[in-house]
């Protein structure tokens, strides 16, 4: 067992807390929230995540997991300190390591004993020598210490699966020590260990999330052409995902991707390649295309209805992605506005995400708990996260709900044939339309 503290109760945090305490360990997630800590004491969870409330009560209850504002004793009290702070994008791109300064300093100020200092937020490259030389300056050198980047894979909606059957651990160390402890630590997840330098590890966390987001808007950009010639870019994904040196994740075409990590992280890169005086041309052109997708649906509808003053739409999916209330970069937040700025009205459904929502849009458009009752007399249906609830959608149902039987489907989820079948209007992305 080894005793863990972990700094902030974010995504990542409380995560990565709640599964090492799982697999035996004794951990200590902190926080300067004081409302947050006493929730989590209470076992209010402050994020959608499936499973991970059940966990966090069971681990508590066995007392190896537990919250704390005193991050002092914290990390005096623990061998292992995870970094697990935001590091939110700055106006200029750049990741704001703000955050990740104030923990630094404040484990060298509470250096008591042999620690390794784990960096789990996503961090630019050379983040890992910066926390390095704050806790040695605010330590004044007396304590022996180490650093280490152990980057996230974590996907919103699976994240307690990612975690306890993750794909691999990459360990970047300063030593071979750390990187050793660090390595036992990960054994009972029974993963692939991939141990390399500092710079290295930060970089394959961008390198990663940037990849993904190409692979995306690749795949867009093909399904715009797509829509030109009369192809279908579902069978076309198909085939190229036939082909073992491109594989068959991350081809699905739609209105391009959004949340915590995608956004944030090719930002960031492009930002990392600019600071060194590289012009990283693909990846400002991947975020180009994605920024260009989002707004592919309002086009679409007013293709179809000219002007839609007063047009009522029900929008189905609020999320960036099914399984979470995380509006980050959602298409939602531009495509809602944008329908507004047109004289529509807006009926929201969401299973999960309508509390978060109302942060962002107020009382200027309707929620609802029901997806039949989003649709009930919309005059067109615009679908924008490919949730259960939507993927089930009963499409008989669908246009009896409608005033018109026409549905602009941003994630392409359903067959062209059974839209066909059902007699809907059926715009898609990258796909000949159904009339």
């Amino acid at each position: 067992m080894k005793r863990i503290a972990v700094m902030g109760t974010g995504y990542v945090g409380l995560v990565s807390g709640t599964c090492f305490a799982e697999i035996g360990n004794r951990v200590i997630c902190c926080d300067i929230d004081e409302q947050k800590i006493t929730n989590l004491k209470k076992g209010i969870i402050p994020i959608y995540e499936p499973g991970l409330e059940d966990l966090v009560k069971q681990n508590a209850a066995k007392g190896n997991l537990s919250f704390t504002t005193d991050i002092a004793a914290a990390i005096q009290e623990s061998d292992i300190v995870y970094i697990a702070v935001g590091t939110p994008m700055a106006e200029t791109g750049e990741a704001n390591l703000s955050y990740v300064d104030a923990v630094a300093k404040t484990i060298g100020e509470n250096l008591n004993s042999y620690k390794v200092v784990v960096n789990k937020s996503t961090v630019p490259v050379g983040t890992g020598k910066r926390v390095y030389n704050i806790i040695h300056e605010i330590s004044g050198g007396n304590q022996e210490f180490d650093v280490v980047s152990n980057p996230e894979f974590l996907r919103e909606g699976s994240a307690i699966e990612d975690t306890m059957n993750m794909e691999r651990a990459v360990i970047g160390a300063s030593s071979e020590k750390a990187a050793s402890i660090i390595e036992e630590l990960h054994t009972p997840f029974n993963t692939i260990i991939l141990k390399s330098d500092l710079e290295s590890a930060e970089m394959i966390k961008y390198a990663s999330n940037a990849f993904l987001a190409t692979k995306i808007s690749f795949i867009n950009d093909i399904a715009n052409i797509c829509e030109e010639i009369g192809a279908d870019v579902t069978k076309v994904a198909e085939g190229m995902g036939l082909d073992s040196r491109i594989g068959k994740k991350f081809l699905n075409a739609g209105i391009g991707y959004g949340g915590s990590c995608f956004p944030k992280d090719t930002s960031a890169l492009l930002h990392i390649a600019s600071s060194v005086g590289y012009d990283f041309k693909l990846i400002r052109a991947v975020m180009e295309t994605n920024d260009i997708q989002k707004s592919k649906v309002v086009k679409k509808i007013i293709d179809v209805f000219g002007d839609i003053e007063d047009k009522t739409f029900a929008i189905l999916g609020l999320a960036f992605k099914p399984n979470t209330d995380d509006m980050r970069d959602a298409p939602s937040l531009e495509i809602i506005p944008e329908l507004l700025k047109h004289g529509a009205k807006i009926k929201a459904f969401d299973a999960i995400a309508i509390e978060e929502a109302k942060k962002h849009f107020g009382d200027t458009i309707d929620y609802y708990n029901d997806v039949y009752d989003a649709l009930s007399g919309a005059d067109a249906c615009i679908i924008v996260t490919d949730s259960a609830e939507v993927k089930e959608l009963d499409l008989t149902k669908v246009k009896e709900c409608l005033e018109n039987p026409i549905v602009i489907d941003g994630r392409n989820i359903f067959d062209l044939n059974e839209a066909k079948k059902h007699s809907l209007i059926y715009h898609s992305i990258g796909r000949p339309i159904v009339k």
